[in-house]
């Protein structure tokens, strides 16, 4: 039983024993407030004491416990510094073993403080896909090098080709053919293009671009060979068929040439640069139209020297132009990557887009050419119609100059005749050399604003690189030069009074305003075969659209000449003389049928599906808005409806529930 004495309050091992943690304050403390209160409570109550008792025992635990946590803070403290000095000498020497690897010197990075993050540099902002830089495509590069040297053989070859068609029409115009019978002489030269441009497609894809330009070459070094045979004394049918083989070749070796000048385009230009490619289209096909019309005015410059002259300096061309395709292109330039097409598959209708294109370019081309080959050359070279007859008395061997342009004295009658009577009368008689100068001049222009389009039309319009909305706009715009060119030559005293002046006014402005508008149409459905075409079967689908292509022009050269000879009706003989049809009236025709293949022409290409971008006339008008942003007007309608509709449905509930009150209420 314990005592009254102090010392029998304090167990022995509390007592004999002290704190084992010389650095804390609270077991000093601790120690102090047992002391005091055992001096405090002496000569209490056993009941008090035992109570102090107590807590001094749970003091001393509390004590207990807090010594064990502060060791095991102590412990980890311990093992967090020895990591950080771990991670610390790993990262110097990884600094020392990237300095011996090539750096300046050993990073002390660890022992300085952190260097504020430095911005990225800016990069300058990309030009906008309507401005794609050119840099690095000039004419060494060798990326172009197939480009340059197929578009001079083409470009050469294009001279040639121009000019085959001014001399063959005006010799033919010279011995007394007709429009129609014209016309014929170049149906076989048409209708090998429809199908030499299938043949050519599959051909360039198995055999290469290379060998199909070189083909073509040697075909139009047959066709004018051919054409030396023309004899003035065989018969007309004997005649026309000669020159219609004859033709056929040079039809052939005009589309074997062709693809590759379309096909390389596409070849050379890297997969969705859509306005690079349309720079290129447009710059080859621009050139090529250029120098087909100085095909046309040296055809008919040199006819006037010389049917054979003509005809020889034209084969020179084409031998200057053969070692640029024989030496300087791949054989493999333009094969099919994987396997060729078969004549089969190329008319499955699975390309669209290209097959759509492909029928409103035939309508395209009729609506030039059921006026522009062989009607306007043959209505400039007639005569007025009024000067013609036994009231206009000549003799041969008088001044040349007796009978007006487009007539002839005939030795036989005596008095001025009409040189070609299947020509007709009324037109103003201009000379060979001025009817290629007129053509001529006409599709130098053509191809000019072709070469410019981009940069001058569809460009500042907001419209590059075009889609199907841009032709159709285009499309409805070439119907107008061919409409008001009917009106004007049915109605206007210029024509029906043969006031030579007025006359010449109206066919410049009809011709050049045409010319701008069809050259614009052609640029765009230039770039849009070759953006619609499968990459590695560009050759087999180029090929295609020009057999469409092939298809329109000689449904425009045949009616043509057709509407021409036969529209006019007869004219009033004069003294017993028949002058021939009204070459005004047959004219008139030829531009009608020329409105409605153009507006055609812009109906199917409705059909295409490539309306994503829209169509802008300009930066401040929107004629058609892009889809994406069509949808999400869309969506933004259907988002408003809703919303009235939710906010009609809250409005009428808060009504019912108003009026269900007001009748509780009664």
């Amino acid at each position: 039983m314990p005592n009254d004495s102090s010392d029998s309050f304090v167990p022995d091992d509390l007592a004999s024993s002290p704190l084992q943690s010389p650095s804390s304050a609270a077991v000093v403390s601790t120690s102090s407030t047992e002391a005091d209160i055992v001096s405090h409570n002496h000569g209490r109550s056993n009941h008090e004491k035992n109570s102090i008792l107590s807590q001094i025992i749970s003091l001393s635990t509390s004590n207990g416990r807090l010594q064990q946590q502060l060791q095991f803070e102590t412990q980890k403290a311990t093992s967090l510094s020895a990591d950080l000095r771990d991670a610390a000498e790993r990262i110097v020497e990884l600094e020392k073993e990237e300095w011996t690897a090539g750096s300046d010197k050993p990073s002390e990075a660890v022992l300085l403080p952190p260097e504020p993050p430095q911005e990225p540099p800016q990069e300058p902002p990309k030009p906008p896909p309507e401005e794609e830089d050119m840099k690095g495509w000039g004419f060494r590069d060798p990326r172009l090098r197939p480009f340059v040297i197929i578009s001079i053989a083409y470009l050469l070859f294009t001279v040639t080709d121009g000019a085959i068609r001014m001399i063959v029409l005006l010799h033919a115009y010279h011995k007394s053919f007709s429009a129609l019978q014209v016309a014929l002489m170049f149906t076989l030269y048409e209708l090998a293009g429809v199908f030499t441009n299938l043949a050519a497609g599959l051909m360039g894809a198995k055999w290469g671009i290379r060998f199909t330009l070189i083909v073509g070459l040697c075909l139009q070094l047959l066709s004018y060979g051919l054409l030396f045979g023309w004899q003035d004394g065989w018969s007309d049918e004997t005649a026309i068929a000669y020159v219609t083989v004859a033709q056929m070749f040079g039809g052939i070796a005009k589309d074997l040439t062709k693809l590759g000048g379309k096909t390389v385009t596409k070849l050379v230009t890297p997969e969705g640069k859509d306005t690079r490619l349309f720079r290129l289209v447009s710059l080859l096909t621009g050139w090529k139209n250029s120098l087909k019309g100085v095909g046309y005015f040296l055809g008919s410059a040199l006819l006037e020297v010389s049917y054979e002259l003509a005809l020889g300096f034209m084969m020179g061309l084409i031998v200057l132009a053969l070692p640029f395709a024989i030496w300087g292109l791949d054989a493999e330039l333009g094969t099919a990557k994987k396997k060729n097409s078969s004549f089969k598959e190329i008319f499955v209708w699975d390309n669209f887009n290209l097959n759509v294109l492909s029928l409103a370019r035939l309508f395209l081309f009729a609506s030039r050419d059921f006026w522009f080959e062989v009607p306007l050359p043959f209505f400039l070279r007639s005569p007025n119609c009024d000067v013609l007859g036994p009231d206009f008395p000549c003799t041969p061997d008088q001044d040349p100059t007796a009978c007006d342009d487009g007539s002839t004295c005939d030795p036989s009658l005596s008095f001025c005749a009409n040189i070609n009577t299947g020509g007709g009368c009324g037109g103003p008689g201009v000379g060979r050399t001025v009817v290629g100068a007129f053509l001529g001049g006409y599709i130098i222009l053509y191809g000019q604003i072709q070469s410019w389009t981009p940069q001058l039309v569809t460009g500042p319009l907001g419209q590059t690189p075009p889609n199907k909305m841009t032709e159709v706009f285009w499309g409805m715009i070439n119907c107008l030069p061919t409409m008001i060119a009917a009106i004007a030559v049915y109605v206007s005293p210029a024509f029906t009074e043969h006031r030579l002046g007025g006359m010449t006014a109206w066919l410049i402005v009809i011709i050049v305003t045409f010319a701008v508008v069809f050259a614009i149409n052609s640029s765009i459905h230039s770039y849009l075969v070759v953006k619609y075409a499968a990459a590695d079967k560009v050759a087999v689908s180029v090929g295609l659209y020009y057999m469409s292509n092939a298809l329109g022009r000689l449904m425009g050269t045949l009616g043509s000449g057709f509407l021409y000879t036969y529209a006019g009706g007869e004219v009033n003989a004069i003294g017993g003389y028949d002058p021939g049809h009204d070459a005004t009236l047959g004219l008139a025709a030829c531009f009608v049928a020329g409105t409605v293949s153009s507006l055609l022409a812009a109906v199917i290409t409705i059909w295409i599906r490539d309306e994503e971008s829209g169509l802008k006339c300009g930066p401040c008008l929107t004629l058609v808005a892009p889809k994406e942003v069509v949808e999400v007007e869309e969506g933004k309608e259907e988002m408003e409806e809703e919303d009235i509709r939710k906010r009609d449905l809250a409005e009428r509930t808060v009504e019912n529930i108003e009026v269900g009150e007001a009748k509780r209420l009664e």
